[in-house]
């Protein structure tokens, strides 16, 4: 056997060298950072400099044991993940009670005080995923509620209202109801009103959206809209006798689909740790156990 050249030693050396390197990473643990940049490379849409998409509590390079999908990061959700062994918790809608997430004017409040030390106490991580999960196409959130509804065979992925077999606003309020076993939901319109034109505005909805929206559609769903703007526009329009109609869900209740859809897709290229949807559900109770 011939000796080996000092070029052929440097390669082999080099070689080793990266192999281990490799082996290395690969033995690395999953952090909810690397989590977040395998969404930025598997999500299909440019990311944005300015959005609310951020960490909001914990270390992101901790040990990701399991992952808990949410539309709400509130303290039962973060309690029940906790419990789960899901300690990287993806929520769609704020941790701390404003849009930004900031907290420089509620630090000394015992409830914020309270989430907080919850999120220490267990070693979790808060991170929101809102634009641009809103951004991906089909869009999740309305893909989510009309298969929720039985209707995702009417979805088209460029539209949010679709055309379903007739039925009634009485029914439709039914189902959705039965499907989402909703405790509050309300409903604006003559229960006999025929529907076959069906539209979703997810989690909050502003009037002019709501306007063009029943311009169209038969029977609008929506998260919330404001009394005053939105919903007192459609008690106007039914009482123009105009045959339409707005069921108002609530605002996690209408996005909660859209996340089961966002666990489900994670999956596709997370294998590592369990990952499951975490529901906040709704936060309303009626004393009445009526329809």
């Amino acid at each position: 056997m011939r000796d080996m050249t000092r070029r052929e030693f440097v390669a082999t050396s080099a070689g080793t060298v990266l192999a281990g390197a490799v082996g290395a990473a690969q033995q690395s643990p999953l952090t909810p950072r690397r989590v977040v940049e395998r969404i930025q490379a598997n999500l299909g849409v440019t990311w944005r400099a300015e959005t609310v998409d951020t960490f909001k509590a914990g270390n992101p390079d901790t040990a990701v044991r399991g992952i808990a999908t949410t539309v709400m990061a509130t303290m039962s959700v973060l309690e029940r993940a906790a419990a789960a062994g899901r300690n990287f918790i993806i929520s769609h809608e704020p941790t701390f009670y404003g849009h930004t997430d900031s907290t420089a004017e509620i630090e000394t409040d015992p409830i914020y005080q309270r989430k907080a030390d919850l999120i220490r106490k267990h070693d979790l991580v808060v991170w929101r995923f809102h634009d641009h999960w809103h951004m991906r196409r089909p869009e999740p959130m309305a893909q989510g509620f009309f298969r929720a509804m039985g209707w995702e065979q009417y979805f088209q992925s460029s539209n949010r209202i679709i055309t379903i077999p007739e039925t009634t606003l009485e029914a439709a309020a039914r189902l959705a109801q039965d499907r989402f076993s909703v405790k509050a939901l309300r409903v604006i319109g003559e229960p006999a009103t025929k529907v076959t034109k069906v539209g979703f505005m997810p989690g909050y909805g502003q009037l002019p959206g709501l306007m063009r929206m029943l311009a169209d559609a038969d029977l609008v769903f929506t998260g919330e809209q404001r009394e005053w703007e939105g919903l007192y526009y459609a008690h106007d329009v039914v009482s123009s006798a105009r045959p339409k109609g707005v069921i108002v869900l609530g605002h996690a209740v209408s996005e909660e689909p859209g996340m089961k859809i966002c666990a489900e897709w994670l999956k596709t290229f997370i294998s590592e740790v369990p990952i499951e949807l975490i529901p906040a559900g709704e936060p309303f109770w009626r004393p009445v156990g009526q329809f």
